[in-house]
């Protein structure tokens, strides 16, 4: 039985000399967190583990465990939880090959917004239309990028 494959990095564990493995936006991700800039936490996602599922079309051994250990471990560090309903932990999703390929893949903000949460950031914010807007937008965005929905 061998080591499971890392699949994920979280931001601090990965540098600029890794863009092969984290992409372009990891990797600079990485690289501006270790020099001290401010970037919130984050993780990436391996081009590996994205080339093995395109090729196997499954999720990569250990995937979803490193995953769901890398949203707990931003749950922690952040004090917010995903789905919470006063104070959500919202993502954004981004891909980010080696080569800037654009429209290959749109960006998902706001992973995380939902029915129950989104009037709550309405009155943390103090601004309703813009918790809705969000909102539509995520709804907008999960379907195209995720289901393939036209808009």
């Amino acid at each position: 039985m061998g080591d499971i494959e890392k699949w994920v990095y979280y931001f601090q564990e990965g540098n600029k000399n890794l863009k092969s493995l984290l992409g372009g936006k990891g990797a600079n991700l990485a690289e501006m967190t270790n020099i001290g800039l401010p970037v919130p936490p984050g993780f990436t996602i391996t081009t590996k583990a994205c080339i093995r599922f395109t090729e196997t079309k499954a999720w990569p051994g250990g995937l979803k465990e490193q995953i769901e250990a890398n949203i707990s471990r931003l749950e922690k560090q952040l004090g917010k939880k995903i789905g919470d309903r006063l104070d959500p932990l919202l993502l954004s999703v981004r891909s980010g090959a080696v080569i800037s390929m654009p429209g290959m893949m749109d960006t998902v903000l706001n992973l995380g917004l939902n029915a129950e949460n989104v009037e709550a950031i309405g009155r943390a914010s103090g601004k309703m239309r813009w918790a809705y807007d969000s909102f539509r937008r995520f709804i907008q965005m999960f379907g195209e990028v995720c289901l393939g929905l036209d808009h």
